[in-house]
């Protein structure tokens, strides 16, 4: 356990620039992007002649035109408030999906490229720790960090909001009071086991490739299903009926290659149309409804394919030989 736990901080050293770095960046560059718009909008309004006030004693007009919406209203501007919490969230999540892809089609094709396999070899450290360390890096901690820069960015956003707004007569606690950080916290939190559980597929596929590849891994993993995807269309195309195209361009592909982006699982979930109503929002937005996903034996099977390309990655780094 304890050379796991150093293999896995070995990871994060090497790979803090992906794993770190990238997304508090992101979401500085994120919190910057909406600083800027704060203003330009201040300074617009300004200049055209546009007010938040109703006319006369602003701070009293809004804080009444708030206090007077009823419930239906204030679930959506309270869904509102945490859709733009979620919002920073997500767009460090689709940086952290890219910075996972290329680190596992490296992960193990670049330590036989620049021979540094040959010393991790000489130590005694199996290569089943070896692999492991790098998929808890990816799939838990970095994952975790990503959860806690979204929160932190998010949060940040909610009161840069409630701050402006408050410039404008409305009332700092009575616009927070309307959003639900702690259902947010708690959804994305959640939402780690299942993405763990949901990446394997691709995680399997590509360090597969990275540990089976002489080299370039990133075309072989790409050109491997592309191409059975073109000759299975094929031959659906000359009517052997036994092979759909559509459902391996829709089902295998995407598992295999695009897996690490959260979120996928939803498709597996019942539909729900957020517009339409704010409860909707919450429900979407709600553990129990993403965790509808575990009932679908697509999710389980390509668990089990994962873990077992996994073996495979494993076999083939103990086997390969460049040399």
């Amino acid at each position: 356990m304890k050379t796991l736990y150093w293999l896995v901080k070995r990871e994060f050293w090497e790979h803090r620039g992906g794993f770190f770095w990238a997304p508090v960046i992101t979401g500085g560059v994120f919190l910057l992007l909406n600083v800027m718009a704060l203003i330009s909008g201040e300074v617009m309004g300004a200049r055209h002649g546009l007010h938040f006030d109703l006319g006369g004693n602003h701070t009293t007009d809004i804080a009444r035109m708030i206090q007077s919406l009823d419930a239906h209203q204030m679930q959506s501007v309270g869904a509102g408030l945490d859709i733009a919490m979620l919002s920073s969230s997500f767009l460090i999540s689709v940086v952290f999906a890219f910075v996972a892809f290329f680190y596992y089609l490296g992960s193990l094709y670049d330590d036989r490229r620049d021979r540094s396999i040959l010393f991790w070899k000489s130590l005694p450290i199996s290569d089943s720790a070896t692999v492991l360390s790098k998929v808890i890096m990816a799939v838990v901690l970095a994952p975790v960090i990503v959860v806690i820069c979204g929160l932190l960015t998010g949060l940040v956003m909610l009161m840069l909001v409630a701050l402006t707004l408050s410039m404008h007569g409305v009332n700092v606690w009575s616009l927070l009071m309307l959003a639900h950080p702690f259902h947010v916290i708690g959804f994305l939190i959640g939402c780690i086991p299942l993405y763990m559980l949901w990446a394997l597929p691709t995680v399997g596929w590509l360090m597969l490739c990275s540990a089976a590849a002489k080299s370039k891994p990133f075309l072989w993993a790409v050109i491997i299903p592309v191409a059975i995807g073109i000759v299975i269309s094929w031959f659906h195309l000359l009517d052997f009926s036994f092979l759909n195209g559509t459902w391996y361009w829709r089902n295998i592909v995407p598992r295999a290659l695009f897996s690490v982006f959260p979120g996928g699982w939803l498709r597996y979930t019942t539909q729900i149309d957020p517009s339409n109503d704010p409860q909707s929002v919450s429900d979407f937005f709600s553990l129990s409804h993403s965790y509808e996903a575990l009932a679908s034996v697509d999710i389980w099977i390509g668990a089990a394919l994962g873990i077992a390309m996994l073996a495979g990655a494993i076999w083939f780094r103990r086997w390969r030989d460049d040399s």
